[in-house]
């Protein structure tokens, strides 16, 4: 999924002084250092595919070796000159210490802490996304394009792939460069930034920077793309939130920008790993933890919601890695799960790269949930699933028990290690010297850049979100701000607190106090909470209540923090801690100016009461806002940013967790049971705010510029064949309620969606497009389907001046978008009608189906009809004959030749049984005697039988094979799929599999034959009755 920027991004450049190159400490080689012990080596050789180099490598290693190789601590190999390497580092959203592989210190005390991912994600900018993993422009200069003009800009070429968009006639705006002029209400450039415009790489930068100067790994488990599907999950914060679409758009946004993968090479310059499959976001709750939780979760959800972000992980972002977590799911631990691991991962998705457990997930499901009688049968659980790398000690432990007990092979260490050297490969590490390879320039300077800094606070102040403005409150007036405005609240000086969890050290911190200082005349500050938690009776309200009355205005900062909100601690409650609401309503009751209640949280709150109070004028949301979150934050509030951001998460009441436990899995609601469901696709209920959700202090309209009323849902040519097996296939296709994707051509199934967007206020500002697909009404909801009530299909976001309009077009994959997933977990497309939802406006599609049946070309019968019975047929002639063995590839044309001399000679012999079985029917009975009749007439019963029979056992026969091969292939994950392809490419390396395949295509063509011989002898028999009747 491609993206455009659709927002002006106020990134500084010039990542150095005088943009010279500071030498970086010299890093040792990881391997293959130049005149090391294994310099001629094939491993070494660039020249190589990195999948070959790394079969080489670990061909020449011990088991001793390989099997230290398998957890994040990996040990070196000095005889071959391979260092020791650390996996787990950590970059969520800035270079983090919170894994062992990244340390801080000396030329690297910090790094750019940019926003909680969840705030991050409410400015639903996907390039933002993109550019704080990769932030780059080619332009020297300050292009005239982009400078400040009347005129409209208009984008060129802008094509955005499955969901993206372009915007055409947006004043003032650019794409996929960064902004430099001076839009109104925005921040201005210093005019020495305003000259020089280099390459800037935000997260990537620093984290390469700081593996040359030894101080953090290449490979960063980041990021965290679960669902946020209960509101008081701890981790929620870390996570884009509770939209399947929104969470897969950011995955693959932040994966390419971290990534920064080199299309043809594969090479990578970081490697990201998407966490944690499937189904986890229950951390501890009412006496259940992570650590004991088996999560019931049904196919359909599987499908349309907990795997949705990862698939767009490995698919659209191609990320090198994927973490499975500690959770059990319908029974499994993840990271024993083959049909995951293997199954959905590495062959649905084609994950190119290796799979990693959550630390100490192994030991977890051996000690804690007792899934397997011995550590070995853990180690063997987990390699033969498809788990590469453990994070914790386990599988270097037992894995060469696990071998001596016959458990595990060779073969399987072997599989894991390849997979993690291969993308150790990719990232250069067996390139030899790190300073002479693409990064290799990268040091100290390109951390903590002016650049960098600036894309923090430009993140924060698009994730702000507006949720109330009674009045027009906000933005505080300039004669507002030249007098005194007071600031309490537990996190009015916040520092910590503002970067969330998995964070680093910052680069520096700006309060929320420090922020309105640089706006306010004179800002008094009191706490009126001694923390966050806010309890007990020695709070410092009254002081509080007495700064706001003496102030003009008033800011009241409040909210929650990790000590309410974090990895292995989830909320009992949606309401603000302690006696903050209190503390709120005081402070409002007392103040002579404007109240504006500014809150920093994660998970939604409950601030019904704040909502209510005419006293509070403003309400904004600011996430965890980073390192800079106090200057987005006044920056916001005085005017000096429109905000534009939506909340990505619905915001219930305290009273709908009594109908929710946390450990219920299900997302649809289930009236009958008192169960409201889960996020806005499928919870109506009530809400403090909706999914969606953000103010601006300007107006924006839409109208449908562009959209199809109708689209045709052409099959592939595979799912022709198939259902067309019979000869009403097609009669029933074009009276289908659904369409399975996977049979349809959904290359063509584009939907075009041209929106107009007019800004009809008084100030430039950003709004998000948001276009939801509505769910058919409940009597058409065919297929016991559970569709969302709506989904969000697209979204784009786009700035616009004053008056000004621009037409954004987005194009909606109609396959992704508007298709459900069954009860089974297969996705369809409903025919019928579709209702798409902008703002105000409602568009109605229909989608109809190809109409097979009354068009069926001459060629038809003969392909999908006799040609496969007679290609059954030669099928089992092959495998009698010698050449079906040989692998003489100048046999191939032979072996098409007795293909078709095998349905020649099916076609004769069907003609010569009619003649001897039924003379009188063919020869009107005067071809041979009485008793030649007789004889012919005898045998033709006895065929007829014997040819029936045959049928009969072979089939049966068959079954049995059948059962046993689908058992096989569930074993190693696949069968699911349509079509042999992935059967054939598995068993390539399953000789199991293999050998079964041999034995069921033996009994297959047997099964054919019989059914040939079967229904030659019946047509010659009907024929042969047919003539005895007197018409």
């Amino acid at each position: 999924m491609r993206r455009l920027l659709l927002l002006p991004l106020l990134v500084l450049a010039g990542a150095a002084a005088g943009g010279g190159v500071v030498p970086v400490a010299a890093r040792s080689a990881f391997a293959c250092a130049p005149g090391g012990p294994a310099a001629t080596l094939p491993f070494c050789r660039r020249s190589l595919p990195a999948r070959a180099r790394a079969r080489d490598l670990v061909a020449r290693l011990t088991r001793a070796e390989k099997v230290r190789l398998l957890v994040n601590n990996a040990a070196g190999v000095p005889r071959l000159g391979v260092a020791g390497y650390e996996w787990w580092s950590e970059a969520l959203h800035g270079v983090s210490d919170t894994g062992p592989g990244v340390r801080f210190g000396g030329a690297f005390p910090g790094a750019t802490a940019f926003p909680q991912v969840i705030g991050t994600a409410a400015s639903f900018n996907a390039t933002l996304w993109e550019l704080i993993g990769q932030v780059r422009s080619t332009l020297n200069t300050v292009s005239p394009a982009l400078s400040p003009s009347p005129a409209p800009w208009r984008a060129r070429g802008a094509d955005t792939g499955r969901r993206g968009a372009r915007v055409r006639h947006a004043r003032r705006f650019c794409f996929c460069r960064v902004f430099v002029g001076e839009p109104s209400g925005g921040l201005a450039l210093p005019r020495v930034m305003r000259n020089s415009i280099t390459s800037v790489n935000a997260v990537s930068d620093e984290g390469r920077a700081m593996y040359n100067g030894g101080q953090a790994g290449l490979t960063f488990w980041s990021p965290n793309v679960n669902i946020f599907r209960d509101p008081r999950w701890g981790r929620g914060q870390e996570t884009p939130g509770e939209d399947p679409a929104v969470a897969a758009r950011y995955a693959a946004a932040y994966v390419r920008g971290l990534q920064q993968q080199q299309p043809s090479s594969g090479r990578l310059k970081l490697a990201a790993c998407c966490k944690h499959f499937t189904a986890y976001d229950l951390d501890n709750w009412s006496g259940t933890d992570r650590f004991h939780f088996n999560a019931v979760v049904t196919r359909q959800d599987l499908e349309d919601t907990f795997n949705v972000p990862f698939r767009s992980c490995v698919v659209d972002g191609r990320a090198a890695s994927v973490m499975c977590s500690y959770n059990q799911v319908n029974g499994v631990p993840t990271c024993a799960d083959a049909a995951f691991l293997r199954g959905t991962i590495r062959r649905r998705w084609g994950l190119a790269g290796y799979i990693v457990s959550d630390c100490d997930s192994v030991d977890v499901f051996y000690s804690d949930q007792h899934y397997t009688r011995t550590r070995e049968d853990a180690v063997a659980a987990t390699l033969r699933a498809g788990l590469d790398l453990d994070c914790g000690p386990f599988l270097a432990q037992y894995t060469e028990g696990a071998v001596a007990q016959g458990k595990v092979g060779d073969g399987d260490i072997d599989a894991a290690v390849t997979n993690t050297v291969t993308v150790q490969m990719r990232l250069g590490m067996f390139d030899g010297d790190p300073a002479a390879q693409p990064f290799g320039h990268l040091g100290p300077q390109h951390v903590c850049t002016a650049a960098h800094q600036e894309l923090a606070v430009e993140a924060a102040r698009q994730g702000i979100v507006l949720l109330k403005n009674d009045g027009r409150a906000l933005p505080l007036s300039p004669a507002t701000a030249r007098r005194a405005v007071a600031v309490v609240g537990p996190h009015a000086e916040a520092t910590v607190a503002m970067i969330g969890n998995y964070a680093g050290k910052p680069c520096r911190y700006t309060t929320p106090l420090q922020g309105v200082a640089r706006y306010a005349a004179r800002a008094a500050h009191q706490p009126g909470c001694t923390d966050v938690a806010c309890a007990g009776s020695g709070q410092p309200i009254a002081a509080a209540v007495d700064a706001a009355r003496r102030a003009d205005a008033t800011i009241v900062v409040a909210g929650l923090d990790q000590k309410i909100e974090a990895e292995g601690l989830d909320r009992a409650s949606l309401l603000l801690p302690g006696r903050q609401a209190e503390l709120i309503s005081s402070v409002a009751k007392a103040s002579k100016g404007p109240v504006i209640l500014v809150l920093m949280s994660g998970g939604p709150i409950d601030i019904g009461f704040a909502q209510n109070d005419p006293k509070i004028a403003g309400i904004l949301w600011a996430g965890y806002p980073g390192q800079a979150g106090g200057q987005a934050i006044a920056d916001v509030i005085f005017g000096h940013h429109n905000p534009g951001g939506k909340l990505p998460v619905t915001w219930y009441p305290q009273d709908y967790l009594q109908k929710v436990p946390m450990t219920n899995m299900a997302m649809r609601a289930n009236p009958a049971k008192g169960y409201p469901g889960r996020s806005y696709r499928f919870y109506t209920g009530p809400t403090i705010h909706p999914f969606g959700h953000g103010l601006s202090y300007t107006s924006f309209t839409h109208s449908l510029a562009h959209a199809p009323s109708q689209l045709t849902v052409r099959l592939s040519a595979a799912a022709s064949s198939t259902a067309s097996a019979s000869l009403n296939a097609a009669a029933r296709l074009s009276r289908a309620a659904a369409v399975r994707v996977a049979h349809a051509r959904c290359e063509e199934l584009r939907m075009p969606v041209h929106v107009d967007v007019k800004n009809v206020g008084e100030r430039d500002g950003a709004h998000t497009v948001l276009v939801y697909a509505a769910a058919a009404p409940p009597s058409e909801a065919r297929d016991g389907s559970g569709a969302p009530v709506r989904q969000l299909v697209a979204f784009e976001k786009v700035h616009l001046a004053a008056g000004g309009t621009a037409r954004v077009e987005m194009g909606i994959d109609v396959c992704d978008g508007l298709s459900v997933a069954d009860r089974n977990g297969v996705r369809r497309i409903p025919v019928g009608e579709h209702r798409l939802i902008i703002g105000e406006l409602t568009h109605t599609v229909t989608i109809a189906l190809e109409q097979l049946g009354a068009q069926l070309p001459t060629g038809f019968w003969y392909k999908y009809f006799l040609k496969p019975i007679a290609h059954r047929f030669a099928l089992f002639f092959f495998f009698l004959h010698p050449i079906s063995r040989n692998p003489n590839p100048s046999l191939v044309g032979v072996g098409g030749t007795m293909g078709w001399a095998a349905r020649f000679l099916t076609a004769v012999s069907f003609l010569a049984a009619g003649v001897l079985f039924a003379p009188d029917a063919l020869l009107g009975g005067s071809g041979r005697s009485g008793a030649g009749v007789a004889a012919a007439r005898l045998a033709h019963v006895l065929c007829f039988a014997t040819a029936w029979g045959a049928a009969l056992w072979v089939t049966f026969i068959g079954g049995i094979m059948m059962m046993r091969r689908h058992k096989i292939e569930k074993d190693l994950g696949i069968g699911s799929e349509v079509g042999f392809s992935k059967n054939a490419e598995v068993a390539k390396t399953s000789p199991t599999l293999a050998a079964m395949n041999k034995k069921f295509g033996m009994i297959h063509g047997l099964s054919s034959l019989a059914n040939i011989m079967a229904f030659g002898s019946l047509a010659m028999h009907s024929w042969y009755l047919a003539s005895k009747l007197q018409i």
